[in-house]
């Protein structure tokens, strides 16, 4: 019975018998007749046994099928247990005939309970629980040192296992002491951190803003770059004109102020003449002449130089 009420709750499994309709029991195969006369069979002794009456069904092919998978589950469950009631109904017998022949056997020897001290008794008793405890069927010496020396052997291997679950225990107890000191580390650095954000959120804008400033010299560099390489491609500059060619120049320079000083000086001097149109014309040809050989001398020392840095 308790199978069925159980059952009721149990969703239904997929339909074992094919076939439609929903009406009462009616015609139908051999087999499904044999299925439905088995279901009404197991739920009317299920329900007598509880003294209550079937409750109208309606037998469906799957209803028919769930219940009769019910009843057969139950009826093994039935015969199971009768088969573990009948091996303990056996196993009492002979228990209670071998209590009987310890019994005679007691009295014989006058060892009855009843002329046993209390102390005895009780000693008995003990020692009956101490044999149900070890899980023993007698109390022979023998059957408690099998159960001592099993006791023992289990004692150790509890034994092993509590070492090793106590090393672990300590490794991870040190994980866990690092993992916390980790823990309070991370938890210090992030508060430093925090603390710090505002003194760094104003130098990042301090930076910002120097970047700002250097990206904008970098466009003007790079302006006045192209403009001064436009200028000396204009002048003429080449690679080939370092600082000891300007040195040299600068310095042929000097000697062609010193040599052109003289020359200068007379045309000053001249200067002070009076005005004679023959003279003063004669005197701008010398000093043209002079000034032209001046000029290609420069020029020659200039290509000279030029040559030589090549």
């Amino acid at each position: 019975m308790g199978d069925l009420l159980a059952a009721v709750e149990t969703p239904l499994p997929a339909a074992g018998v094919s076939g439609g309709g929903t009406g009462k029991i009616g015609g139908g195969g051999g087999t499904n007749a044999a299925r439905i006369s088995e279901v009404k069979s197991w739920l009317m002794a299920q329900f007598e046994a509880v003294g209550r009456e079937v409750p109208d069904l309606e037998y469906t092919p799957r209803s028919v099928a769930h219940l009769h998978a019910i009843a057969s589950l139950s009826q093994a469950r039935t015969r199971a247990a009768s088969i573990v009631a009948s091996d303990l109904r056996q196993k009492a017998s002979e228990y209670r005939s071998q209590a009987v022949r310890l019994r005679e056997i007691l009295e014989s020897v006058g060892l009855a309970q009843e002329r046993l001290s209390a102390d005895a008794i009780e000693s008995a008793q003990v020692i009956a629980s101490v044999a149900n405890l070890l899980n023993i069927r007698d109390t022979e010496m023998s059957s408690f040192v099998l159960a001592m020396g099993d006791l023992s052997l289990r004692r150790d291997e509890v034994e092993e296992k509590r070492v090793k679950i106590q090393k672990e225990s300590k490794v991870l107890l040190g994980y866990t002491r690092k993992a916390i000191t980790k823990l309070n580390e991370l938890k210090k650095t992030l508060l430093k951190f925090e603390n710090e954000v505002a003194t760094q959120e104003a130098q990042m804008d301090q930076w910002q803003t120097n970047l700002a400033i250097m990206d904008s010299k970098e466009r003007q560099y790079k302006t006045q770059n192209c403009n001064y390489e436009a200028v000396l491609k204009r002048v003429g500059y080449s690679s080939d004109i370092n600082h000891g060619v300007l040195m040299e120049m600068a310095e042929q320079k000097k000697d062609l102020e010193k040599k052109t000083k003289p020359i200068l000086e007379t045309l000053r001097s001249y200067q002070d003449l009076p005005p004679d149109k023959a003279l003063a014309a004669l005197a701008i040809e010398e000093k043209k002449r002079q000034y032209a050989a001046a000029e290609k001398y420069l020029e020659d020392v200039l290509h000279s130089a030029l040559n030589a840095a090549e």
